[in-house]
């Protein structure tokens, strides 16, 4: 048996050295391994914070991006809201506006009804012959009267034109003296009836301003009535009229409700009115103000209101420029008349209103002409056949048969077929002419209707046939 080396001194020397040294250097190794995940745990904390602050601005960026989207549809809806708001505020106003002129033109239907009978009471006094002094003095008070109502009813129906100060004046040189005292003459039933102490100072001498004096009597009577619809019963009204420098001066005082304060810059504003419980007469369109305002101005003249407030009364003064020597007067032309200037002819008045049928027929006869008279449109064709008229003055506005049906059953009926067909009516739109010329009117006269017109009716050459 062969024995075994034995082991070599230097490996025996070296193997702890040698560990150790293996040792240091996974020592160092770890060290560094160490090192190295402590670096990367560093990397890490910054790539989390920065992964933190990121996420942070995404939910920032997110939140800002709700907010503007919820912003977006709030804009939206709000958009909507008002779109649907203005749409509706549309529609009030058109409808506002289409209620304005079914409200214009009722209300003129209903002034021009009392209109006929006056007009046609005038007509028959001026050529009644009796008492022609007394006659004349009637005549011209109500003639005058029925000349101002015309008018208003005109101005109602050209709104518009008022607030565009697009009126026309018929310049002259008046007398203010007569425009007041007709003024007083229009609004006397309205202090009377309110029991008012009326108190009027004119000056000695007559003062003249150039001017329209329907239109001036207008602005003297609205602020009249203005004063006695809002002073309490048994109130005070004073009117003075006076010349300042180159100017009449014309004031209007009351001891009634007054202004308050709030509204005294917007009296004149069209529509503007005082709290209407305090108004003796409620009512109005609110016009009369700033028709007033409008009327001065184009005078040349100013007016001012004034009011110490609720309850002390109030003031209104206006202002004229006084008129040149150069203008001359224009002296009122008192109409003549002869009765029999027109010739005889067979006519039918029908007119639910009894006065201004009778009031009608009373002319007519004055005139020479042969009348029948009936109030409703089923008598109208029934008295048609027996009276056989060559004029039918037809009211339009009957209940239960208007004279739109009548109309045509007229011109369905052979004794219809040569009548002249003369529409009598309040109602004076274009609408209305249209219907009227549909329904087989011949003419379209507007109460109160002129003697003129009735006398070129009754002188018309006679119609032959079915109307072209």
């Amino acid at each position: 048996m062969r024995p075994s080396a034995p082991p070599l001194a230097s490996d025996a020397v070296l193997s702890p050295q040698r560990r150790i040294g293996e040792l240091l250097r996974a020592n160092d190794a770890l060290r560094e391994e160490v090192r190295r995940l402590r670096q990367e745990n560093i990397q890490l904390g910054q790539q989390l914070a920065t992964a933190r602050v990121s996420s942070q601005s995404d939910r920032q960026a997110r939140r800002a991006a709700l907010n503007l989207m919820e912003d977006a549809v709030s804009a939206r809806a709000a958009e909507q809201h008002q779109n649907a708001e203005r749409r509706r505020v549309e529609d009030e106003l058109r409808d506002a506006n289409r209620r304005k002129d079914e409200f214009l033109a009722m209300l003129a239907h209903e002034l021009r009804n009392p209109l006929a009978p006056i007009r046609n009471s005038v007509d028959v006094l001026r050529m009644n012959g009796a008492d022609a002094d007394a006659n004349q003095h009637v005549c011209e008070m109500l003639d005058r009267q029925v000349g101002h109502m015309v008018r208003l009813v005109d101005d109602l129906l050209e709104i518009s034109r008022i607030t565009n100060g697009q009126i026309e004046l018929k310049q002259e040189r008046v007398a203010l003296t007569d425009v007041v005292r007709n003024a007083v003459e229009i609004s006397t039933p309205l202090i009377e009836a309110g029991q008012h102490q009326f108190d009027m100072t004119l000056p000695a001498e007559p003062i003249f301003v150039e001017g329209d004096a329907v239109r001036l009597t207008q602005v003297v009577a609205n602020l009249i009535n203005n004063a006695a619809k809002y002073t309490h019963e048994k109130g005070q009204i004073t009117l003075t009229v006076e010349q300042v420098g180159t100017h009449a001066v014309i004031t209007i005082r009351d001891n009634g409700i007054g202004i308050p304060p709030d509204m005294l810059p917007r009296i004149f504003d069209l529509f503007i009115q005082v709290d209407q419980r305090h108004n003796r007469y409620p009512g109005g369109l609110g016009i009369g103000l700033t028709l007033v305002e409008r009327l001065v101005k184009l005078h040349g003249g100013e007016i001012a209101a004034y009011s110490s407030g609720t309850g002390r009364g109030s003031e209104f003064t206006v202002r004229l420029p006084l008129a040149t020597e150069t203008t001359t007067r224009a002296e009122p032309r008192k109409p003549t008349m002869r009765n029999r200037d027109t010739a005889s002819r067979r006519v039918l008045v029908v007119d639910d209103n009894r006065d201004a049928a009778r009031s009608l027929a009373m002319l007519l006869k004055a005139l020479g002409s042969e009348v029948a008279v009936t109030h409703d449109g089923r008598s109208a064709l029934s008295v048609l056949e027996e009276h056989q008229p060559a004029i039918v003055l037809l009211d339009i506005g009957m209940p239960e048969m208007d004279g739109y049906e009548v109309a045509r059953r007229v011109r369905q009926s052979p004794a219809g077929q040569d009548v002249m067909l003369i529409a009598l009516t309040g109602w004076g739109q274009e609408e209305d002419r249209r219907r009227t010329k549909e329904a087989g009117f011949d003419q379209h006269l507007v109460k109160p209707v002129e003697l003129h017109d009735l006398k070129a009716i009754l002188n018309a050459p006679a119609r032959n046939g079915p109307p072209t």
